[in-house]
């Protein structure tokens, strides 16, 4: 199709999706944020749609500011602007400009989850299925009418890395079969039920780490959603980061290694097997052989 298309995305999660708008429509350019400094030493990073986008040898722009988007959209004069996890909130004009509107691919099963971490936050919560949804996008966040959906359920083994995987590349076909057939008139805008809706608001720094006084299935949820990321400290101050974990229902006081020949510890409600783990000295090992190295008694 030769729709000219602008597409809007930042995150690794938006890379399926560029490729797929590239394949199928005349891609004007690439819209996401700044290059920003990343890893131990801080250097200045491309986001992943950028790079792939100059693979692609597509027009790429970074504005830092909402008001700057208007003149690349006025220059680029796409028909359609497809948006997913670009990070930014479109102004009316940004909006109002093409002739087909913007779609956006949202991770969730809306009105669930709106917000910056939908992926994070069901998880976290334990849902047992999740989605994705394609919205015409109006001034809202994640508030406008539903164009399609799709139900994913989450699996036993899933963590924010496996699941955001699999949301990307099943949304990113259904994104472009949503944005065919919108183009083409055949599909019509349900608006979304306001008393079903919640939120899902970004990750605060200190949700990483673990409270072992939480019940063992939530600590085991919030390490599969803030995979790999979650932390917690032995009695000598160094900290671990806890990959995988399991429930089992012994009890104990909170942080105590309960099983000196497996890395059980007590919650505030059952126990936690920690099953993989990274090391003071970063590295993955399981926690059977973590517990023959170091000899711990409680995790704070």
């Amino acid at each position: 199709m030769s729709l000219r298309v602008l597409f809007m995305g930042t995150s690794q999660f938006a890379v399926p999706s560029l490729k797929k708008a590239f394949e199928s429509f005349q891609v004007v350019g690439l819209v996401c944020q700044p290059d920003r400094p990343a890893g131990r030493g801080l250097r200045l990073t491309p986001p992943p749609t950028k790079r792939v986008a100059q693979e692609l040898g597509l027009e790429i722009f970074q504005p830092e500011r909402k008001k700057d988007l208007l003149p690349i959209v006025e220059k680029t004069k796409p028909e359609l602007i497809l948006v997913v996890s670009y990070g930014m909130i479109l102004p009316k004009e940004v909006l109002d400009f093409p002739k087909y509107g913007c779609l956006n691919l949202h991770a969730s099963l809306l009105p669930l989850y709106r917000g910056a971490s939908p992926i994070q936050r069901s998880l976290m919560a334990g849902e047992e299925k999740t989605g994705n949804t394609v919205i015409l996008m109006d001034e809202g966040m994640d508030t406008g009418p539903i164009l399609s959906q799709e139900e994913e359920p989450i699996r036993e083994e899933d963590n924010l890395s496996t699941l955001s995987e699999r949301l990307a590349i099943k949304g990113s076909e259904l994104l472009i079969k949503t944005a065919m057939a919108w183009v083409e008139g055949s599909i019509k805008p349900v608006e979304q039920d306001e008393k079903r809706a919640t939120y899902a608001p970004p990750v605060q720094k200190e949700e990483f780490r673990i409270c072992w006084k939480a019940t063992a299935s939530s600590v085991r949820d919030r390490i599969r959603g803030l995979y790999p990321n979650t932390y917690c400290y032995l009695e000598s101050g160094e900290r671990i980061k806890i990959l995988k974990a399991s429930v089992l229902p012994y009890q104990g006081e909170p942080g105590q290694v309960i099983d000196d020949r497996d890395l059980l510890v007590a919650c505030g409600e059952d126990s936690l097997l920690v099953e993989e783990l990274i090391t003071p000295k970063g590295k993955r090992v399981s926690g059977k052989d973590f517990i023959k190295g170091y000899k711990v008694k409680y995790l704070y």
